[in-house]
């Protein structure tokens, strides 16, 4: 009997393994069911903005589902993230951001509404994210360095989105090393800097190259440094901010996909599987990547939930040595 017992408990397991087994199968092929929503927690415009509208009518294609970008703006886009950390954990609610939302904002914030690790589910990093580190053409020629030096006789301003933002990291890091005087002017997001640039209210900022490529074109406003290992094929004559000097100021930017926390494991790996088939098309990789100073990544989620806790470690550092705070 006791030998029966045993055989029986043995099949129940199994039977038990097979049906999840079944029902993940199922639930990969049946999602999405409904529309998806994806939040952008930054502005209208920019490389983050269009990004996330071109994936968007791409996975709309594939799944056959309407799939619909929201901006939830605000906070240094702790509004939008937290929306999408207390949504459903059902797959249906994907955030496109940047990494202020997930490793600095919560160096920058004593609380957070949310937990960028428990509460939001990573699916993939999208980009390495080159940014350009901009002068308007009213600061006179020079490189980086020599425009530094300059600003111990004349101060200059630059323009972010806030503290904690890409631009705000880069400079209060420079200003830590050298002692320029350069003041930090908050705008609203990357669309406000870029008008601004080009207005000549402000003289340098920070942003993704593809965010810059129309103003350096019609002539408003100068290349100075690259935050990448390489300088871009598209901008060869730009130095990387290591050749221009400042290495240690590199705000190490990128953009990533995000499902709510606790989101099924099937339907995680079907939007990144996803992502993995738009990215290798040729069009898009070209038209909406490369031609954009984008850098592709499409990781694995285990990856990209590795890449974020070694990119919290990096963030405590350069935060640290910026001295900067949101509050």
């Amino acid at each position: 009997m006791k030998s029966t017992s045993k055989v029986l408990r043995v099949l129940y397991s199994i039977a038990l393994v097979c049906v999840a087994l079944h029902a993940g199968a199922v639930l990969a092929q049946s999602w999405p069911s409904k529309p998806v929503r994806i939040v952008v927690p930054w502005p209208p415009a920019g490389a983050i903005d269009i990004l996330a509208r071109a994936l968007a009518e791409r996975f709309t294609q594939r799944w056959g589902q309407s799939v619909l970008v929201e901006n939830r703006v605000g906070a240094a886009s702790i509004i939008g993230a937290d929306a999408v950390a207390k949504a459903p954990p059902d797959g249906y609610t994907l955030m496109i951001t940047t990494e202020a939302t997930v490793t600095s904002n919560v160096h920058l914030y004593k609380k957070l509404p949310y937990d960028p690790v428990r509460d939001l589910a990573p699916v993939t990093q999208l980009i390495n994210l080159p940014q350009l580190l901009v002068a308007s053409t009213d600061v006179g020629p020079g490189s980086l360095k020599e425009l530094i030096a300059q600003t111990r006789s004349k101060p200059v301003n630059y323009a972010s989105w806030g503290a904690g933002s890409q631009p705000h990291l880069l400079f209060e890091a420079i200003k830590a090393q050298t002692g320029a005087s350069i003041t930090h002017v908050p705008y609203r997001g990357p669309a406000d800097v870029v008008r601004a640039i080009g207005a000549g209210e402000v003289q340098l900022s920070l942003a993704s190259a593809a965010t810059w490529f129309g103003l350096i074109r019609s002539g408003k406003a100068r290349a100075l440094a690259v935050t990448r290992a390489e300088r871009l094929p598209v901008m060869p004559d730009v130095p990387t901010l290591k050749e221009a000097g400042y290495p240690e100021a590199d705000p190490n930017a990128w953009m990533g996909l995000f499902a709510t926390g606790g989101s099924p494991k099937e339907a995680i790996a079907r939007i990144r599987a996803d992502v993995v088939a738009i990215f290798a098309d040729p069009e898009f990789r070209e038209r909406q990547l490369l031609s954009r100073g984008l850098d592709p990544v499409a990781s694995t989620p285990e990856e990209f939930a590795a890449f974020i806790q070694r990119d919290l470690a990096f963030k405590a550092r350069l935060i640290k040595l910026s001295g900067a705070s949101a509050e």
